[in-house]
C-alpha cells in the first residue's frame, strides 16, 4: 500500500496562480494525478462558463488567437474533451501597408509538398505583390543562422545577446525584406520590432511557425464563441466535478508564505479584485506560478522570504512586457474582405504598433447571431488587436476606433469608408505580454526553481531538459509548459495524489520531427564550426 493510499493520508494541495493555457495545463496534470488543486486568477470567471462580454452584453475576447498546424497537445485536449469541430478550416492571411496589399499567405498544405524551405518558396512565388525576388532570396543567410542556433548552449546565448535587427543586417538581408516582411511578421508574432527582440527567440519563432515544414504557417481559428467558452469551460467542469478542483475568480495572489523551516511554501495570501478583501489559503504544499513578468515582479516584491530563496524569480520580474489593445466593432453593413485574417504594418497611424484585424462574421459565419447577442445582425463584426501598443493605448476609445475606420481598414477594403460603427468595445491590457528582449534568456524564469515547491509555467519559461518544439508567444508552448510544471512536482515527489498507485504523469506530445535536410545541415555545421571555434575562428556576427 502506497503512502497516497494509506488510511488517514490525504492528497497534497497545490495552488496554481494564473488561469491561462499554462495554468489550466498545470491544473489538469495535477488534478488527474489525484492532487488537490486551487486555481486562481484576476478574471471574474476564469473558467469561461460565464463568457466575457462587452459593456452592451455582446461577446468579447481579449486578443484573437490562431491555432497553428503544430499544436498537437491542444489538439489532443480538444479530442479528449469531445469538443468536435470547434475550429475553422485553415485560412489565408493578407498583409497590408500604406501602398496596399503586400502579400498573401496561402494555405500551404494545399500546395504540392516539397522539402522546406522550397515548399514555402514555391507556394508563395506569386503571392508577394511588391517585394522583388532578389530581396526574398536575401533571407538565405538567416536560414544558415537557424542551423547554427542550437549548436551549443553557449552559442544559443550568444545569439540571444544580440538583437534581431543587428543579426539581419550582419547577414546582409535587404532593407526591403526587413521592413516589408520581417518587421511586420515580428510585430504581430513577438509583438516588438526586430531591434528590440532577441535574435535567438526571433529565429526560433520564424523556424517553428514558418520554416520547419511547408505547412507550419497554416492557421485556423475558433469558429464560434471564444477559446475560454469552447475549451476552458468543459475542462473546468470536468476537473471540478471529477477531481474537486477549486477555482477562485477575481482573486489575486499577494504573498507566498514559507513554512518554519523555510524550505516549502505553506500558505498563499490573496486579495479580491472587486472588494479588496484579503484572505489566506492554508495547507499549501506547492505553487505553480503561471504568471507573466508583471505579475511575477509584484508577487516577489510582496514575498521577501520567498524572494530571498529564489533570486531567479526576482530577476524574471524585472523583464519587460508589452502593452496590447483589443477592439471589437459591430458595423451597420457587411463589408466583403477577401481574407478573414489580416495584418497592418508601416502605417503612421499605428504609432509603432503592429496590428491585426479579423472578419468575425466570416470566421464565425454559422454562429453570426451569437456575435450580436440579443440583437438582430446588421453587418460585419471586426476584431482588431494592436501590439507594442503603448502609444495607441494612450488614445481615447473614439480616437482608436477612428484610426481603424478612417486610416487602416479602408486600405484593405474601401467599403469600410461608408460603414458606420453601431457598437464598439476597446480594452487595454498594459504589460500583458512577455518581451523577449536581447539578453533576456538568462533572466527568464526556469520551470524548476531554487525552491523545490515552486515551479513556473508559461510561454516565457525556460523548460530545460523538458524543452518543447513549440516556441515564442504560443498557446501550445504555454499549455505544454503547464503540463510539464505539474509533471515536475509529481516526478520529484514534491506532491502526491490520493487513491492512485503512484504519481501519474501527463503525456506530452512532441511536435513533428525536423526534416532530414535540416538535421543534416545542423550536423555538418557542428562538424565544421566546433573545430574552427576551438582555433579561435568565429562567425562574424558572433565574434564580439
Amino acid at each position: 500500500m502506497t503512502e497516497a493510499t494509506t488510511p488517514g493520508s490525504k492528497p497534497s494541495h497545490v495552488v496554481v496562480i494564473g488561469a491561462g493555457w499554462a495554468g489550466w495545463g498545470a491544473a489538469k496534470t495535477l488534478c488527474e494525478a489525484g492532487v488537490r488543486v486551487t486555481l486562481m486568477d484576476g478574471l471574474a470567471d476564469p473558467t469561461g462558463i460565464k463568457p466575457l462580454t462587452s459593456h452592451s452584453g455582446k461577446p468579447f475576447e481579449a486578443g484573437t488567437r490562431g491555432f497553428w498546424k503544430d499544436y498537437p497537445n491542444i489538439n489532443a485536449l480538444t479530442s479528449e474533451l469531445g469538443l468536435g469541430s470547434i475550429f475553422t478550416e485553415f485560412t489565408t492571411s493578407a498583409f497590408w501597408s500604406p501602398e496596399g496589399l503586400e502579400a498573401t499567405a496561402p494555405v500551404f498544405g494545399d500546395a504540392p509538398f516539397l522539402p522546406s524551405p522550397l515548399g514555402q518558396a514555391f507556394a508563395t512565388l506569386n503571392n508577394f505583390k511588391r517585394l522583388p525576388v532578389q530581396d526574398r532570396l536575401s533571407i538565405a543567410g538567416l536560414l544558415y543562422a537557424m542551423l547554427d542556433l542550437n549548436r551549443s548552449d553557449r552559442v544559443y546565448r550568444n545569439y540571444d545577446a544580440i538583437d534581431a535587427l543587428t543579426l539581419f543586417r550582419q547577414l546582409r538581408i535587404s532593407d526591403r525584406m526587413i521592413d516589408e516582411f520581417l518587421r511586420p511578421i515580428l510585430l504581430v508574432g513577438l509583438f516588438k520590432p526586430p531591434e528590440e527582440l532577441s535574435a535567438a527567440v526571433t529565429m526560433e519563432l520564424l523556424y517553428y511557425y514558418a520554416l520547419a515544414h511547408q505547412d507550419s504557417f497554416d492557421v485556423r481559428w475558433i469558429k464560434s464563441k471564444s477559446i475560454a467558452e469552447h475549451v476552458f469551460a468543459p475542462l473546468s467542469k470536468r476537473l471540478c466535478s471529477e477531481h474537486q478542483l477549486q477555482v477562485l475568480g477575481g482573486t489575486l495572489a499577494t504573498r507566498l508564505n514559507l513554512s518554519d523551516d523555510i524550505h516549502t511554501i505553506c500558505s498563499v495570501e490573496t486579495c479580491s479584485v472587486t472588494t479588496a478583501n484579503v484572505g489566506v489559503i492554508e495547507d499549501v504544499d506547492a505553487v505553480v506560478l503561471a504568471v507573466g513578468a508583471k505579475g511575477m515582479g509584484a508577487l516577489m516584491a510582496q514575498s521577501p522570504q520567498c524572494a530571498a530563496l529564489v533570486p531567479e524569480l526576482v530577476r524574471a520580474g524585472t523583464l519587460g512586457s508589452i502593452d496590447v489593445v483589443s477592439i471589437r466593432l459591430w458595423l451597420d453593413r457587411y463589408v466583403p474582405v477577401a481574407d478573414p485574417a489580416n495584418v497592418f504594418s508601416r502605417f503612421t497611424a499605428l504609432k509603432g504598433a503592429g496590428a491585426t484585424f479579423f472578419m468575425l462574421d466570416q470566421l464565425q459565419r454559422d454562429a453570426e447571431q451569437a456575435l450580436w447577442a440579443d440583437q438582430s445582425p446588421q453587418g460585419s463584426v471586426v476584431a482588431s488587436d494592436f501590439y507594442n501598443a503603448s502609444a495607441i493605448a494612450d488614445l481615447s476609445d473614439e480616437e482608436i476606433v477612428a484610426c481603424l475606420m478612417q486610416d487602416l481598414l479602408p486600405m484593405a477594403q474601401p467599403g469600410f469608408r461608408s460603414a458606420q460603427v453601431v457598437d464598439q468595445e476597446v480594452r487595454r491590457y498594459r504589460g500583458s505580454v512577455s518581451l523577449f528582449s536581447p539578453g533576456s534568456f538568462s533572466k527568464r524564469p526556469p520551470l524548476e526553481t531554487s525552491l523545490a515547491s515552486v515551479v513556473c509555467a508559461g510561454d516565457w519559461v525556460r523548460m530545460g531538459e523538458k524543452e518543447h518544439g513549440a516556441k515564442g508567444l504560443c498557446q501550445e508552448r504555454a499549455y505544454v509548459c503547464g503540463l510539464e510544471a505539474g509533471n515536475s512536482l509529481l516526478r520529484r515527489g514534491i506532491v502526491r495524489g490520493f487513491g492512485l498507485p503512484g504519481n501519474r504523469l501527463h503525456p506530452v506530445i512532441p511536435i513533428r520531427s525536423d526534416e532530414p535536410q535540416v538535421l543534416l545541415g545542423r550536423a555538418l555545421n557542428k562538424l565544421v564550426m566546433d573545430p574552427l571555434e576551438a582555433c579561435g575562428i568565429r562567425l562574424p556576427w558572433l565574434a564580439a
